[in-house]
């Protein structure tokens, strides 16, 4: 049980409780977590709105987006996010064992050369930010555009905001959530 009172989305005003609900239902199963930000109305508009919004726009592929959420909440240990997001990235082509192998980026058989980079660089942003070289953007250009890499950069550092907020708050995963995933 989250350490706060689970607030349903018909306590809300009515825009707010429509990014709630699509996001609960479109982005995946993260009613908990909406839930628990539904005590900072605001905040649940504005962070779930512009996640449902990237999402759409489709600038970075998904494939990359997933593996860059799955790295940092591994690096990070949020059980809720690895959770939620394993499910994803199996979609994307990754199977359940390189899941769990990402971390061995090198010699992962199911990585290309852009997958390695993302863990790559997903790794340096989460535990080294201010010490990334400039050949690591020199490789990041060969793939993406700049804004691309701005947007990865963002999803990266969301996360890690997501995976503080989910365990300090003690945010338990959906039964959905852990079925996706695996677990009994």
């Amino acid at each position: 049980m989250a350490r706060v009172r689970s607030i349903p989305s018909t306590e809300l005003p009515s825009s707010i409780a429509e990014v709630y609900e699509n996001y609960a239902a479109g982005y995946g199963p993260f009613r908990n977590q909406c839930a628990v930000f539904a005590h900072v109305p605001s905040a649940l508009d504005h962070m779930m709105r512009l996640l449902m919004e990237l999402r759409a726009q489709g600038n970075v592929k998904r494939r990359y987006i997933e593996i860059a959420v799955v790295v940092t909440s591994q690096l990070n240990e949020c059980e809720y996010c690895v959770t939620h997001h394993r499910p994803m990235l199996e979609v994307e082509g990754i199977s359940h064992e390189g899941v769990d192998r990402l971390m061995k980026y090198e010699d992962h058989p199911e990585l290309d050369v852009i997958d390695k980079l993302v863990v790559e660089y997903t790794t340096l942003v989460t535990t080294r930010a201010n010490r990334i070289r400039d050949n690591v953007f020199e490789r990041l250009r060969q793939h993406f555009s700049e804004a691309q890499i701005v947007e990865l950069t963002l999803r990266i550092t969301l996360c890690g905001f997501f995976n503080r907020f989910n365990d300090a708050l003690q945010i338990e995963e959906e039964a959905e959530a852990l079925a996706l995933a695996g677990h009994d």
